[in-house]
C-alpha cells in the first residue's frame, strides 16, 4: 500500500529521472553533430513512423504541440535537408512533409546516439534490474495507451508495435 508521502517521493524521482535521462540524450544528440535539437529529433522519428508523408496538422496533433510549432521545427529540418514539403496529389493546398534521403541518414546516428544515452542511463542496472525496470514500465506506458489513442511507437514494447503498423500518423 502507497502513502500520500510515498507516492509524492516516487513523483519526484521519476520527475529527476526524466530530467536526467532528456540531459543525457541531449548531450548524446549533440555529440552526433548532426545539429539537431531535441525536439527536431523527435520530429524526424515521428516521420519515420509514418505510413505516408503527413500534413502539419497531422505532425502537430501526433507531438501535441500547436500547429507554429510543428512550422518551425520543418523550417529548420528543411534547411539542413533532412525533410521537404511535397504538395499532395491529391489537393495542391494540402502540404504534406517527406522524410529525404539526408533525413534518413540522420535517423540512423540519431538511434546511434540514443542506444549509447540508453546504456549511459541503464549502466548501475543489473541485467535482473532492467527486465523489471522494463515490465514496470511497460505497465505505466500501457495504462497511458488506454488514454491515448496515437501512442508514441518508441516508447512501446516491441510487440505493441506491430499492432500499430499500417497507420499513418
Amino acid at each position: 500500500m502507497t502513502t500520500p508521502d510515498s507516492d509524492s517521493l516516487l513523483a519526484e524521482q521519476l520527475l529527476r529521472l526524466t530530467r536526467r535521462v532528456h540531459r543525457i540524450q541531449k548531450r548524446h544528440l549533440q555529440q552526433s553533430g548532426l545539429g539537431v535539437t531535441p525536439a527536431q529529433a523527435r520530429l524526424l522519428r515521428t516521420l519515420a513512423h509514418c505510413d505516408s508523408p503527413p500534413r502539419m496538422a497531422d505532425l502537430a496533433a501526433r507531438l501535441e504541440v500547436v500547429p507554429r510549432a510543428v512550422t518551425t521545427l520543418v523550417d529548420g529540418l528543411e534547411a539542413s535537408g533532412m525533410a521537404r514539403r511535397a504538395p499532395d496529389p491529391a489537393n495542391r493546398r494540402v502540404i504534406r512533409i517527406e522524410l529525404t534521403e539526408g533525413g534518413r541518414k540522420a535517423l540512423r546516428r540519431l538511434r546511434g546516439a540514443r542506444v549509447s544515452a540508453a546504456e549511459e542511463i541503464l549502466d548501475p542496472l543489473t541485467t535482473l534490474e532492467r527486465e523489471v525496470l522494463g515490465g514496470l514500465l511497460d505497465a505505466l506506458v500501457g495504462g497511458a495507451m488506454e488514454q491515448d489513442p496515437r501512442p508514441e511507437r518508441e516508447a512501446q514494447p516491441e510487440q505493441g508495435r506491430e499492432r500499430n503498423r499500417g497507420r499513418t500518423c
